[in-house]
């Protein structure tokens, strides 16, 4: 449906105002927008269950059996064999997070450059989500000692991943006005949040009553996460129905995309000179998120682990983090509508600093103050990522959504590398998961620092937008 033919009752936003464009005419429909948030409630379920949940401790005991120890051995002094290196069991999962951001650094941007210059984004959405759903269902074939086999799986899964999201933050833009990017972008993190917890639910309920379904832990885990692949497929569907192309707003590909995408890179990178500013926010935004996403990808590890605690309580816990996610963000995107998404995000940052300085006192065993944690993280979590997204989305110059996001990405939702690889080393190290999960505090209080350095307001200008009233 052209936007000339959209009844006006289907114009509204979720301020009841949809934003124009130069002519007059609403960049996007609400159907539209419904649209895009559907691939956050699909694509969630693989962040939730699939990284934070259920993957980690299910690796490492896959791992452990590779190692020639038992599950339950904390298999101290053994190693297992990772393309030629031998590596503790334990370390396996955080490398695999970090190597999968390594191989993205090459991926994404081109991904970015190519998603700009295609008048075919909502195909490239479908590829990148559907190759990264059937890695993820293949995990069913994950069992004994195949630690190799799920090594190269998650890695192909979370690639793919990333390149998903490049292509769906690149539509935001399209699809929202400055001054109502933040309010887009909350609504539609909260419902990923919305959806990851309800297959995460549905998986929670395996976990309570696997007795009663004749399975073990192991294979509801194996379950869970071939679940979050089918469930990141079918929903995929309601996006690819409702989003529409646009022509590209940088100009066709001149020749092959993928060449021209590769050209587009380097282009991009040498550009970056012309926007420090920019660059100096994503510098900022890559060292924090660094530790949101380190956090989100090994809380099962380190609460399996160290805290010594079941999966009738981390599940449960995690759950509720999912919920409490999705008005957390939605709280926050109020907040950032009365005293600005950049005040909000520092706000956040000191919350996420004393989350960590709690978390290394937590005693083992005790289920009461994780789950008291896991509410505080909740509450946080949602509105640092939806702000943070937004906030980028007004430093990108017209035309570069895609190429940027592709660098904004190489950094998001549990592809963060310098973390994991911190964690691995310091667990390695010391073969402590509290002194690795301190470690990860130098990216919360550097990550406060850069981005109160960044004049918000001056940088959005810079870029050729108009800044939002309230940063």
């Amino acid at each position: 449906m052209a936007d000339r033919d959209v009844p006006p009752a289907d114009r509204a936003g979720p301020g009841g105002d949809t934003p124009a464009d130069g002519g007059g005419q609403p960049l996007s429909t609400r159907r539209e927008r419904t649209g895009w948030y559907f691939y956050d409630w699909a694509n969630s379920a693989f962040s939730t269950t699939v990284v934070t949940v259920f993957l980690g401790p299910y690796l490492t005991v896959i791992a452990k059996a590779g190692a020639g120890c038992d599950s339950d051995d904390p298999c101290r002094g053994r190693t297992i064999d990772l393309l030629g290196f031998d590596i503790a069991p334990g370390s396996l999962f955080p490398y695999m997070v970090s190597l999968s951001v390594f191989l993205t650094v090459f991926v994404l941007p081109v991904v970015g450059a190519i998603a700009d210059r295609s008048p075919y984004k909502k195909e490239l959405l479908a590829v990148f989500a559907y190759l990264g759903s059937a890695a993820t269902v293949a995990m069913v074939f994950l069992t004994g000692d195949r630690y190799l086999l799920g090594a190269g799986l998650f890695l192909l899964a979370n690639i793919a991943f990333g390149a998903s999201i490049v292509v769906y933050y690149s539509f935001l833009p399209q699809l929202a006005g400055p001054d109502e990017r933040d309010g887009v972008s909350s609504v539609g993190w909260a419902i990923g949040y919305l959806g990851g917890g309800t297959l995460l639910a549905l998986n929670v309920v395996a976990v309570l009553f696997k007795d009663s379904l004749g399975l073990d832990t192991g294979q509801v885990a194996r379950y869970s996460i071939v679940s979050a692949g089918l469930w990141w497929a079918a929903f995929t569907t309601i996006p690819l129905l409702r989003l529409r192309n646009r022509p590209p707003a940088a100009g066709a590909a001149q020749g092959s995309p993928l060449i021209d995408g590769f050209r587009q890179l380097w282009h991009t990178l040498r550009s970056l000179k012309a926007y420090p500013l920019t660059l100096f926010f994503l510098i900022a935004y890559l060292v924090y998120n660094d530790g949101i996403q380190t956090v989100i990808a090994l809380a099962a590890v380190y609460g399996t682990e160290e805290l010594q605690l079941s999966d009738d309580v981390l599940v449960p816990t995690i759950l509720m983090v999912q919920f409490l996610a999705f008005f957390g963000a939605l709280g926050m995107g109020w907040l950032a509508k009365r005293i600005g998404a950049w005040k909000t995000v520092l706000i956040s940052l000191v919350l996420w600093t004393v989350v960590l300085v709690i978390a290394y006192q937590l005693p083992a065993g005790q289920a009461l103050p994780f789950i008291a944690l896991g509410g505080g993280i909740g509450l946080v979590l949602g509105g640092s990522q939806a702000l943070s997204r937004s906030l980028f989305s007004q430093l990108i110059p017209k035309g570069k959504e895609g190429e940027y996001f592709g660098l904004y990405e190489i950094s998001d939702k549990g592809t963060s590398w310098l973390g994991p690889l911190l964690f691995g080393v310091a667990y390695g190290a010391t073969e402590s998961y509290r002194v690795a999960i301190i470690s990860l505090l130098a990216f919360f209080v550097i990550g406060f620092v850069l981005l109160l350095a960044v004049p918000i307001r001056r940088a959005i200008v810079a870029a050729g937008n108009t800044p939002p009233r309230l940063l």
